[in-house]
């Protein structure tokens, strides 16, 4: 870009955020209200006559700073020869030298590039497409435009902790804000003990002691307290892992924004929202203001196509994708999943390629709104909700297609989700364990895919075989819903057939490994070295306990098949 006439007043000028800047040229800083700055100008004593502020810029070289908007100052030419900006191809910035002398502080003008062609707003301003969570960014920070990269304010809906991070937010919360400070609405924050629950440790159990001293101390509405460790089934109000509690409790709505103080929180996206994992100070802010500083993330956009086969899962899906893109390939992005395969999904399913984006990077997943959705909300939640879509023209970084009619079942080898690897391929690796369970495979449908693979094999399994619900609900379910085709069995009942472990207490705590020392109650987590097939989403040395354990990813379909024959194992031996 060139000025190619200059005025003896001063003139400020923005680029957009995407023009490719030269060295002696202007820097993006951050989105701007032109009901602020005008007056933080006056107060300094320049006069303002136009003050419609879209961007502001700086010259990091020469130029003063006023409070992060730098006026850029054009001497010794007058104002008849005020002239227009124009833009070169490769978008490079320079201005033409003009010998020094005294400026004025009156701030004439203020200059934005010309883009790409924009469509009028009703109201007549002008105003870019927008992603589905560029829009959800845009309402919930109060701007009618927003694009990657802008640092905006964010209005909280929902602020989900448990008893991990709980006790630290609220200590946060309270140096920071002061010991009688009340949370800034008692009925958006919800806090779900998942973790420190099943175990004898009494230092583990005073982190949900805290929780319910400071839920009762805030008068906190949405508190699903444990108080019969010995009997769950005693606690009608405790629920189980808490991403599966949100949205069975109805927390998860379309075009809103859900934090948790949990790296999987991104599992609510499948509602169509924003939805990611903070820290404990990010959270004790929030606690006080109900605001959180953020973003924008550039969106990954995964289009899935095709009629799914009967032995994929939506595990599958997003170990094909991980291992396409690599565990960073989305980092701090935000991954967008369309298409007539995400259509047909179920919302479990959903909430399972949403709940593994954070093993790529990404900042947040998401799936639109739709029927499903609608459906599945309808006894869930009697709140007012608006959905929000990516607009047709919305300018996505990448796109990445899958035709997912061809795609195999899929395992992730250690020591990372991004392993990816045919199911069929890895036929010869010996296990000693199987695992079913966490937030990404203890939900419902993900017991009853697995029950389907023991149904129609008839056998035993050769190995044991480690069943966790996530959720009270869950656990009812594996007791009480007829599997189809079973003849009216229940899940519990073919896996008593089949040689399974009782089905545990629904909790996070045997996928936390910190709780996993009583070997009597979880010989899972043996310290000797063992290979694993899992429903979990992290592969990592020592994530399920022996640092040189071996930990294959798979979906429930998968696991269930290797379960049986004591082998990595495609499901497809027993469902075709």
């Amino acid at each position: 870009m060139e000025l190619k006439s200059c005025s003896n007043d001063i003139v400020i000028f923005f680029l957009n955020s995407q023009t490719d800047i030269g060295p002696d040229c202007c820097h993006a800083i951050d989105i701007i209200t032109c009901n602020y700055w005008p007056a933080m100008l006056t107060s300094l004593g320049f006069t303002v006559e136009e003050g419609n502020i879209l961007r502001d810029y700086y010259n990091a070289s020469s130029a003063p700073s006023l409070g992060g908007l730098t006026v850029i100052y054009q001497p010794q030419v007058s104002k008849k020869d005020l002239g227009s900006f124009c833009f070169s191809s490769t978008s490079q910035f320079s201005v033409n030298k003009c010998k020094k002398s005294a400026v004025s502080k009156k701030i004439v003008s203020v200059m934005a590039p010309q883009q790409s062609e924009r469509r009028p707003a009703t109201t007549g301003s002008v105003k870019n497409a927008m992603t589905l969570t560029e829009k959800i960014f845009s309402r919930a920070s109060e701007k009618p435009q927003l694009s990657p990269g802008d640092n905006v304010w964010v209005n909280v809906d929902i602020l989900m902790t448990h008893d991990v991070c709980g006790p630290g937010s609220f200590g946060i919360f309270k140096k920071e804000f002061g010991e009688n400070a009340k949370v800034w609405d008692r009925e958006k924050i919800v806090i779900i003990p998942d973790h420190y629950i099943f175990t004898s440790d009494e230092r583990a159990n005073r982190n949900v002691d805290i929780l319910r001293d400071f839920c009762m101390e805030q008068n906190i509405k949405y508190f699903y307290d444990i108080k019969d460790l010995g009997n769950f089934k005693a606690n009608p109000d405790y629920k189980g892992v808490c991403h599966i509690a949100l949205a069975q409790e109805g927390h998860c709505r379309p075009g809103e924004v859900l934090l948790g103080t949990d790296s999987h929180t991104c599992t609510a996206g499948a509602f169509g929202q924003f939805a990611t994992g903070i820290g404990n100070t990010d959270a004790g802010f929030v606690l006080g203001t109900g605001k959180v500083l953020l973003k924008v993330p550039p969106t990954l956009r995964f289009v899935l196509d095709g009629e799914m086969p009967d032995y994929l899962l939506a595990k599958d899906l997003i170990l094909q994708i991980i291992g396409e893109i690599s565990v960073a390939g989305a980092t701090y992005k935000s991954m967008e999943f369309v298409g007539t395969t995400v259509e047909r999904l179920s919302m479990e399913e959903r909430m399972t390629l949403c709940n593994m984006v954070v093993e790529a990077g990404g900042k947040n997943g998401v799936v639109p709104a739709d029927g499903t959705t609608f459906k599945y909300l309808e006894d869930k939640t009697s709140l007012p909700y608006e959905p929000v879509y990516s607009d047709e023209k919305a300018s996505f970084l990448s796109e990445y297609r899958f035709d997912i009619s061809k795609l195999e079942p899929l395992v992730a080898k250690p020591h990372s989700p991004d392993n990816r690897a045919l199911a069929r391929e890895c036929k010869d690796v010996k296990i000693d364990r199987v695992y079913i369970g966490s937030c990404t495979g203890g939900k419902t449908e993900d017991f009853l895919a697995a029950a389907k693979v023991f149904l129609a094999s008839g056998k035993k399994v050769k190995v044991p075989t480690f069943l966790v619900p996530a959720t009270q609900k869950v656990w009812m379910d594996v007791y009480t819903l007829p599997v189809p085709g079973s003849g009216g069995k229940t899940c519990s009942q073919i896996f008593e057939e089949a040689g399974c472990d009782t089905p545990a207490s629904p909790s996070c705590g045997c996928f936390l490994i910190l709780l996993l020392c009583n070997i009597s109650t979880y010989p899972l987590y043996h310290n000797t070295t063992k290979v694993c097939v899992s429903t979990t989403n992290r592969n990592f040395p020592g994530r399920m306990g022996h640092k040189e354990g071996q930990i294959y990813l798979a979906s429930p379909y998968t696991a269930a098949a290797s379960a049986l024959t004591g082998y990595v194992t495609d499901p497809r031996e027993f469902l075709e």
